[in-house]
């Protein structure tokens, strides 16, 4: 599987993805792989469990932000 329009690899979080989110959301959906480089070798993610908590969180305080 290889990155498309639709699917982005990308090898740790960044804040700024959320534009990312915000462009599949408003398009016909996607998928962002975390800890995955761009030749598709996974090279994990430290602390999963927290990022997978946190990560809704900043897409929610950001709807709120903006919605301000």
């Amino acid at each position: 599987m290889a990155e498309s329009q639709n699917i982005e690899w990308k090898e740790s979080w960044r804040d700024e993805y959320l534009k990312w989110i915000c462009g599949f959301a408003n398009a016909q959906g996607g998928k962002i792989y975390i800890g995955t480089r761009d030749d598709g070798t996974i090279v994990g993610v430290k602390n999963s469990k927290k990022l997978l908590e946190d990560i809704p969180n900043k897409i929610q305080n950001k709807l709120l932000v903006a919605a301000m």
